[in-house]
């Protein structure tokens, strides 16, 4: 349990909620990994902020995404995920200020293989994912940040960040001058 100041303490992310988050997002990750087409079709509607487009996108590969709260700010996008009393939000970004209208499908593709096994874990291995939502709810940061990078081999993943409810991976690719970014964190509890 972790206590913001002044606010009542968080008992988030639990192993159950980011397994969940997992299972769910794999299909999607997959199919940009894999589906080069798909991911091209991807970016063109994160850049161009097309919410609809990107809906239909996502029900291609998971009718379940399909049915999630979905974001983009041109240059990512974040999908929403409602459990129990409580948001998660995982996506891709490039961070904010730094460019604008811009979404590199060869990047996206590169974070997306880079992070699959990840995912991967994540949705299969009930103790490797309690034992890291222990550990960032807990802030033992050097064990949740050991627990991802045993798992990521990427020379690309550049910086692993832990807060109190998540955590975010950043990448820079040889072929990109932008940093790219998944974020799995709390936006909110009841």
């Amino acid at each position: 349990m972790v206590k913001h100041r002044g606010r009542r303490p968080v008992h988030a992310p639990t192993g159950a909620a980011l397994q969940r988050i997992a299972r769910q997002m794999l299909p999607f990750y997959k199919a940009i990994a894999c589906n080069r087409k798909y991911a091209a079709a991807w970016s063109r509607t994160v850049v161009s902020a097309d919410l609809n487009a990107m809906i239909k996108l996502l029900r291609k590969v998971s009718p379940v995404l399909g049915k999630h709260g979905l974001g983009t700010n041109a240059i990512g996008y974040f999908i929403s995920f409602a459990i129990n009393k409580s948001s998660y939000s995982n996506g891709v970004t490039i961070p904010p200020g730094t460019v604008r209208f811009k979404f590199e499908t060869a990047a996206h593709c590169a974070l997306t293989r880079a992070i699959l096994p990840l995912y991967r874990r994540l949705a299969c291995q009930r103790s490797f994912v309690d034992r890291l939502a222990r550990a960032i709810r807990c802030h033992n940061k050097p064990l949740a940040i050991a627990l991802i990078r045993s798992t990521i081999r990427s020379s690309a993943l550049k910086a692993v960040y832990i807060d109190h409810t998540g955590f975010g991976l950043s990448f820079k690719f040889p072929f990109s001058k932008h940093v790219y970014q998944n974020l799995l964190f709390l936006e909110f509890e009841k």
